[in-house]
This record gives structure tokens, C-alpha cells and sequence, in this order.
């Protein structure tokens, strides 16, 4: 597969059939495909607006053989407004202080990490990771990186979110947040702070991952109107319902 842009050729490889985290009862496979060298940047521009993720130093794309559920989505935020229900979370949340660090991590992340971990997915392979794959998820990456650090008035952590930097916006890679503060909306105000930064940084989109219309977690993305989708090979304008077009 070549990625015509640019003339970047790059190498793709499929993963073996594995239990889906989402569907039960499914196997994934992925497309992926390794982002190195000083063309890394680019690449993972232009696989990103082709609906891939990043992971550690590797892009991916769901390639299952008889499922079509995962849909990339991205905000377009130049016409996003805020809601009433937004500007509540926004109010709940103005005492916070964001500070965007380079990605490295730290113990005080990780304590945060696990403790979100352990209250909202147990059960999950994330919640098994240890401080040295804490620091694997933050700092393997061989693109433009950020992490935002989200800090009450007495300074203690919050929340942490690990950005990557498109030359067309932000993609919002992993959040987390203390799940003892649910009142606060953490995560919908982790998406509508980005959607400020992105305003302010002129940028077009903000990319939230996958959508999966049967997974329910996977729902509250749905609220950030108005939302893309990269169906056949296009985006396409995704609504509450579903993709208005390009199913």
C-alpha cells in the first residue's frame, strides 16, 4: 500500500485474529503499520486523516473480516457550539488548570491512572498495566506528542489526557481522570476543552478514535456536534442517529 501524498511508501502488516474489546463474542484484526523516521509526522498526518489510530509507534486500522462496526470520528470545530448541558460541565470545571507537558511520565500520573483503572475497567488489560507500560503508552511515540495535565486549585491532579499533534488538529489518543469526581463530567470536559485549544490554534478537527454504535461507552462521542465519520473511504456527517450518508 502506497500513500500517495508525498510519495511515502509504507510497509502494512495484519494482526492475527483476537478477541474484540468492545463486541463480545467478535475478533479483531488490524492493519497496521510502523510511523519511524523523519517522514513519521507526515505519515501519521495523512494515515490519520484515512481513519487510522497511533498506538505506542505503530498506526492501525480495524480490518475485520465480517464487521464493519468501528467508525473513525472527528469534531469540526470551527462549527461547534457549546450546548447548555456543555456550559454547565464547563462551569463545573473553571476552577481547574490545564498545562500542556511534553510526553513523559510521571508516578503521580500513573497513581491517577490506576485508580481510574481499577474503578471504571477492572476487568480490562489496562488495568493489569504497570508503572514501566504506563510509561510505554506516554512516551513511545515518534510524533509530535503532548500530554495535558488538568490540576485542582491545591494543585493535585485530576485528569490526563495524551495528545497527538496533527497538522490538522488534536487527536485525542487516552484520558483518564479520578472517578471519585464524577459530578464534574471529566471526560465531556476533557473533549470540549480540547475543542477550545483547537478553536484557538485555528485547527479544523479534533479526532475522538472510534465510534461503535453498539458499544455504549462508545455513545457520548455522538454528542459533539457536528461530528465526521470516515465511512468508504470518506468522512461523512454523523449525526445522533447514525451516518447520514456514505453507510
Amino acid at each position: 500500500m502506497t500513500v500517495n501524498q508525498r510519495r511515502l511508501t509504507q510497509h502494512y502488516f495484519m494482526t492475527a485474529p483476537m478477541p474484540c474489546p468492545y463486541l463480545p463474542g467478535r475478533f479483531e484484526r488490524k492493519l497496521v503499520t510502523e510511523l519511524r523516521g523523519p517522514e513519521a509526522n507526515n505519515i501519521h498526518d495523512l494515515l490519520s486523516r484515512a481513519g487510522f489510530r497511533r498506538s505506542h509507534s505503530i498506526a492501525y486500522l480495524p480490518a475485520c473480516s465480517d464487521c464493519n462496526a468501528c467508525i473513525p470520528v472527528r469534531v469540526r470545530c470551527a462549527e461547534f457550539e457549546s450546548s447548555r448541558s456543555f456550559r454547565r460541565i464547563q462551569n463545573k470545571n473553571s476552577d481547574l488548570t490545564r498545562t500542556v507537558l511534553p510526553a513523559v511520565a510521571t508516578q503521580e500520573q500513573y497513581q491517577l491512572f490506576s485508580t481510574y483503572q481499577d474503578a471504571r475497567h477492572g476487568n480490562g488489560d489496562m488495568a493489569r498495566m504497570d508503572a514501566r507500560d504506563y510509561r510505554a503508552m506516554i512516551e513511545d511515540s515518534t510524533i509530535e506528542t503532548s500530554v495535558y495535565e488538568y490540576r485542582r486549585p491545591d494543585n493535585s491532579l485530576i485528569a490526563v489526557a495524551l495528545i497527538d499533534n496533527l497538522a490538522d488538529g488534536l487527536s485525542a489518543v487516552y484520558s483518564f481522570f479520578d472517578p471519585s469526581e464524577h459530578k464534574r463530567g471529566l471526560g465531556t470536559y476533557i473533549v470540549l476543552d480540547l475543542i477550545e485549544e483547537a478553536q484557538l490554534l485555528d485547527l479544523p478537527h479534533i479526532y475522538l478514535g472510534y465510534w461503535i454504535g453498539e458499544c455504549r461507552k462508545m455513545s457520548y462521542k455522538m454528542r459533539f456536534q457536528p461530528l465526521e465519520g470516515f465511512r468508504n473511504g470518506q468522512w461523512v456527517p454523523m449525526e445522533e442517529t447514525g451516518p447520514s450518508s456514505g453507510s
